[in-house]
């Protein structure tokens, strides 16, 4: 059986008239008859019998329309959701961003791109880097905002922006009456460090290897605020990205004073399979803020 027959059933199950049901269905008279007859032939029951000039289900037929209709009704649903799901101005995109990501720049692009298509839905996950790729590989998400990391040759990595690193201090800390400190004095100090699963891990450790320094930490965590929280209460200092919400906790903020190079923040998605249109214009959409943002700072800084 095939979807036109059962809905050649359906339309003449509520019409029972033959004629009137080739009609609607915009097919001959003779090519309904043949696709019911074949439809029985394959069922091995009646679904119809004559009444008059007319015709009726059977006792089958009623039984069947129920399950037949219920189905078709989900197959149009199916067919509207994912017409909607690829639908520029009314699609759905699975959005993933590390956590220093969170505070500003992806509900920044979120909401920008919603006044221009208002229509299309969100959904968020927020991980480290690494997590973040696997979804991705995986088609769990979209499209993704992460730290660049080796092994996955089938996504693509665009790069978006670079984020700026500083060192917080306890506000009571002696330090915290510098404004700027060297990455030789950094590791002379207790370090509240990131853990292996943080995408800033495998960075700081190359890091602080290309000025000759090694790192032994007192606290090792996964996510900036939980750094933030062991700073505040005085286990150590730590290197982190800097975030807007670095001012809602009791530390001191000071700047870099050694060169080196930024972390670089990459728009990752996947190089071969479907991608639907509506994450293609958020890709698209986001990779033109990136270019307005490094042309702004270019002006800013010539």
């Amino acid at each position: 059986m095939n979807i036109q027959q059962l809905e050649y059933f359906v339309n003449l199950a509520q019409t029972e008239h033959m004629t009137k049901s080739a009609t609607l269905l915009n097919t001959s008279q003779p090519s309904l008859s043949y696709s019911i007859h074949e439809l029985e032939k394959e069922l091995g029951v009646p679904l119809f019998e004559k009444k008059g000039r007319n015709i009726r289900l059977t006792k089958y037929g009623r039984l069947y329309y129920s399950y037949v209709q219920d189905a078709l009704n989900q197959l149009h649903l199916g067919n509207d959701y994912l017409k909607n799901a690829i639908d520029p101005f009314k699609g759905k995109v699975d959005f993933g961003f590390i956590y220093t990501m969170g505070s500003l720049t992806a509900p920044k692009l979120t909401k920008e791109f919603s006044q221009h298509y208002p229509q299309v839905t969100f959904h968020f996950s927020q991980n480290n880097s690494r997590e973040l790729l696997e979804e991705l590989n995986r088609g769990d998400i979209d499209i993704a905002l992460v730290s660049s990391i080796d092994g996955y040759p089938d996504l693509s990595f665009e790069a978006f922006t670079e984020e700026e690193l500083v060192v917080i201090v306890p506000k009571q800390h002696s330090l915290a009456q510098q404004k700027n400190i060297k990455l030789e004095e950094i590791i002379q100090e207790k370090l509240v460090y990131y853990n292996q699963n943080s995408g800033l891990r495998h960075y700081l450790d190359q890091l602080f290897a290309d000025f000759g320094l090694t790192v032994d930490p007192v606290v090792e965590v996964e996510e900036d605020h939980t750094i933030l929280g062991f700073v505040a209460q005085n286990y150590g200092i730590a290197v982190i990205p800097n975030i807007p919400s670095i001012s809602a906790y009791p530390v001191k903020k000071l700047q870099i004073a050694s060169r080196f190079q930024p972390r670089r923040i990459f728009l990752a998605t996947r190089r071969k399979g479907f991608i639907s249109p509506t994450v293609a214009a958020f890709r698209d959409f986001c990779l033109k803020k990136a270019a307005s943002s490094k042309s702004s700072k270019q002006a800013e800084n010539p």
